[in-house]
């Protein structure tokens, strides 16, 4: 073949692969309802031109965006979890954690049950940032949700994703991780001592399921993660006290600290960073849940002020800051009232916290004011499930889902 010919059919195979990748991506993109995404890749395509497909592609996003449904930020339902619990009989092994663990916590077999039934049912997953966003000029606004007709927008968060010392050896996974082909997965530690590495936990059974569905997230936005700071945060101990071990380092550091002789705090840091960025490119957002898990309602200004910036210095640097406060308790400040002019609210909003989530049962609760979006939270749990199905009927029946090996009665809150 003359050196021309061969040049010409070089460009026109590359060509054809970049055409059918820009296909293929437009298409994942109108799958997670990203339908201006997918019409813009093609449109600015010079292929667009001439190549029918490409047009056609276009076409067919614009009429599916145009057949959407608008959802509004007050239609849409906020669920969370706790870590998950993966084998029960460590869990409830009857020792004093035990009613705390059957209470807050969900295990793993309900959790995907969970996620396959609100799947079939049409949640899709949203973030904070697709409901309210802040103007050009710093006001907080309400944006509208366009998903097809049969599908409901939710968002989903997970607490205290920090691996607590305390939950070492009650079969909860102990770490996230990036696996060697980039995805986050769990450490567990097994009966015999050994460490696998897994999905055993909200974050990458989530990933997992939204690589086998990608219409259950929506522009490939996943959950939020609710971070404190005292214990290090994704299983990583990454707080200054572990190197500085000040008196009142409490004994479950200690004992740790024995035990890993080789620590090194910028190690650690480099790691949950590592995990950290992972995350955010596979669609995960990071909140603050209080450094060190203060209940806000009661905490003093000065201790909510030290609590602040021990997550500024030891967390943001590691997840890249946030804007978004989850509370921790889901103790609201202001006893629940309106923020605008109480003190709490006026330090966290200069300290840049826009987004706002406390605990609430209701199947909605949202408020938007120019200075903040607020947004209430559903348990779900061993107590919420076992208490009160009827508050969860919307989202799936609980009678299917809850676990069997769970000890019963769960026990009430506050020994009432």
């Amino acid at each position: 073949m003359p050196q021309a010919a061969a040049a010409g059919a070089g460009f026109i195979h590359r060509q054809v692969r970049h055409e059918k990748k820009v296909l293929t991506t437009a298409k994942n993109k109108a799958a997670q309802y990203d339908y201006d995404g997918a019409i813009k890749l093609l449109k600015n395509d010079n292929a667009y031109q001439y190549n029918v497909h490409f047009q056609n592609a276009a076409k067919k996003y614009k009429k599916e965006k145009d057949n959407c449904v608008a959802w509004s930020p007050e239609q849409v339902t906020h669920i969370f979890y706790h870590s998950l619990i993966v084998d029960t009989s460590k869990a409830f092994d009857g020792d004093y954690k035990q009613d705390g663990y059957n209470q807050v916590m969900t295990t793993m077999d309900e959790f995907n049950k969970i996620t396959q039934i609100m799947y079939e049912e049409g949640y899709v997953m949203v973030n904070l940032y697709d409901l309210a966003g802040l103007d050009d000029d710093g006001n907080m606004k309400a944006k509208t949700v366009y998903l097809p007709e049969g599908k409901t927008p939710f968002v989903l968060s997970q607490d205290d994703v920090c691996y607590y010392h305390s939950q070492d050896g009650d079969g909860i996974a102990t770490k996230l991780v990036v696996d060697e082909d980039g995805k986050v997965r769990n450490e567990y530690v097994q009966d015999d001592g050994s460490t696998v590495v897994g999905d055993y936990d909200v974050v990458p059974l989530i990933d997992r399921f939204v690589e086998a569905h990608p219409d259950f997230a929506y522009h490939g936005h996943k959950g939020i993660v609710a971070l404190t700071g005292y214990n290090g945060i994704l299983g990583y101990r990454t707080d200054i006290s572990y190197q500085t071990r000040p008196d009142d380092l409490n004994d479950d550091k200690l004992a740790w600290l024995n035990a890993h002789p080789d620590f090194d705090l910028e190690t650690e840091r480099a790691g949950a960073k590592k995990v950290a960025d992972a995350m955010k490119k596979e669609g995960w957002t990071f909140a603050s849940h209080t450094w060190g898990h203060k209940n806000m309602s009661t905490v003093s200004m000065e201790r909510l002020q030290t609590d602040t910036t021990n997550y500024k210095e030891n967390v943001d640097p590691l997840i890249g800051g946030t804007d978004i406060i989850i509370f921790a308790f889901g103790a609201d400040i202001n006893n629940g009232g309106v923020y605008t002019g109480d003190e709490k609210f006026n330090y966290l909003k200069s300290q840049g916290y826009d987004y706002y989530c406390n605990v609430d049962s209701n199947k909605y609760f949202v408020q938007i004011t120019d200075e903040y979006f607020r947004m209430g939270r559903r348990n779900v749990d061993g107590y919420r499930m076992y208490y009160n199905p009827d508050l969860l009927a919307d989202l799936f029946d609980a009678s299917e889902v809850f676990d069997s090996s769970r000890p019963t009665p769960v026990p009430p809150m506050n020994g009432g």
